[in-house]
């Protein structure tokens, strides 16, 4: 196949707790995604989320790619990475601006700003703004539109819901894959990615979470009316669980990981009761045995803890009551037996599994259609978007605005200064004689 100029190679790394997933692969006419190629690696160094040694991670990360880059012979210096862990977090915020444009039509260039000037937000010592994404606009404090470009207005006000996560955090993902040669073009919340992935339009719109349970973490996302409202990072995940079985039963790391696969189930059953397994001793030391019932008590308890956290962020999101699609769940920890039911007997919400088919083609597509690759299937499509909105921007044409230069300099001086009040008087006194002036124009031409 030709990959023409137009068809641009998308790389995304997907850093887990417990893996690392490097997949390449481009955007068709059609809007589905081609996987041309995939690498999976165990995943050391990382825990729940966060680089705890960078010196594994890399290691981590140099052999998922690799193993990507075997049998493809393609490769790109640009990626995105997936970020996820305890330390993100997420808040809103609203700003007004006036309208500048002399005649007093809200343009591109105004929400291009608005959106710009969320990421001045004051956030807390040693954190970073991730995301800004628009959740809705106001017009003159009155009407409320999902797109306000071209109504005439005197002010816009934005709501916009804001991704924060920690510098120093940030900077230990991106310095681990800059040695492995790669340029990092962006760090994405990985539920933000899931959703992508596996959430269709219509699911957003009529509400729904996305649950993507993974090694280290819980991500949750909630949208309503096609819009995110609210993201969570729980610190708890399948890892968890792993070590519940492996303390409870004295047995090795991956021998509990190997019963909660093979054996363990969300709820509690009768025809458990009688069931035994037996796990091979080690070093001529007797087999042991195990009651099925027991491991998946073990494994339920822990289960019910996580999903009665869920429970409480998609409450915490305040759309708890306008869930018409339910929960979407996904990650490696979705396919557990009869987690759907324990979700749905806590939360009261119909559940599904969610996988990337829909989004994906391709040699590797059978291997990618499952819900633990959906970050990075969802790594790829953001990445599309990401590329898409940066060409749209650059396209915006230049808008002399009234005062622009002033108002750029006011706010320098604001960012530089923040204790400072910055001399706005003659600023706002300009734009009201500009309005007056405007209004009195088509006075005149009314009774011309």
């Amino acid at each position: 196949m030709n990959h023409t100029e137009n068809q641009k190679l998308l790389g995304a790394i997907d850093i887990g707790t417990t893996k690392i997933v490097s997949v390449i692969g481009r955007k068709n006419p059609e809007g589905r995604f081609e996987i041309l190629g995939m690498g999976t690696c165990p995943s050391y160094g990382v825990k729940r989320g966060l680089v705890m040694n960078i010196e594994e991670t890399v290691s981590s990360i140099r052999t998922a790619v690799s193993k990507m880059a075997e049998g493809t012979n393609l490769s790109t210096e640009n990626v995105v990475v997936g970020i996820a862990g305890q330390h993100v977090k997420s808040i809103k915020n609203t700003m007004k601006i006036p309208i500048r444009a002399k005649d007093g039509i809200i343009h591109e260039q105004d929400m291009l700003y608005l959106k710009n000037r969320m990421f001045d937000t004051q956030v807390g010592a040693g954190e970073s703004i991730l995301h800004v994404i628009p959740q809705h606009y106001r017009i003159d404090a009155k009407d409320t539109v999902e797109n306000p470009v071209g109504w005439f207005a005197k002010e816009l006000e934005g709501t916009f819901h804001l991704v924060v996560g920690k510098l120093s955090s940030m900077e230990n993902l991106k310095n681990c894959v800059r040695r492995v040669d790669k340029s990092v073009e962006k760090l994405i919340l990985e539920p933000l990615a899931s959703a992508d992935a596996v959430l269709s339009m219509r699911e957003k719109e009529m509400g729904v979470a996305l649950v993507d349970i993974g090694g280290g973490t819980t991500d949750v996302a909630v949208y309503q009316n096609k819009t995110l409202q609210h993201t969570a990072v729980i610190p708890l995940g399948g890892n968890v669980v792993t070590s519940d079985i492996k303390q409870a039963f004295h047995v090795l790391e991956s021998q509990a990981e190997e019963l909660k696969i093979q054996y363990g189930a969300a709820i509690q059953s009768k025809t458990q009761k009688d069931v035994t397994i037996q796990v091979p001793g080690i070093k001529g030391r007797e087999a042991k045995d195990i009651s099925l019932n027991d491991l998946v008590y073990v494994i339920q308890e822990r289960m019910k803890e996580i999903v009665y956290t869920i429970k409480y962020q998609i409450e915490e999101s305040g759309y708890a009551d306008n869930l018409g699609a339910g929960i979407v769940l996904t990650g490696g920890g979705a396919l557990l037996k009869n987690l759907s039911q324990l979700i749905k007997a806590i939360t009261g919400f119909d559940v599904i599994v969610g996988y990337p088919r829909e989004h994906i083609f391709g040699p590797f597509s059978d291997e990618v259609n499952e819900p633990m690759f959906s970050t990075a299937v969802g790594l790829i499509i953001q990445y599309d978007q990401i590329l898409a909105q940066q060409a749209h921007e650059a396209d915006i044409p230049d808008l002399l605005f009234e005062d622009q230069e002033e108002t750029e300099i006011e706010e320098a001086e604001e960012t530089k200064s923040p204790k400072q009040k910055p001399k706005r008087g003659k600023f706002f006194e300009k734009i009201k004689n500009t309005i007056v002036k405007s209004l009195e124009e088509d006075d005149n031409f009314d009774n011309e």
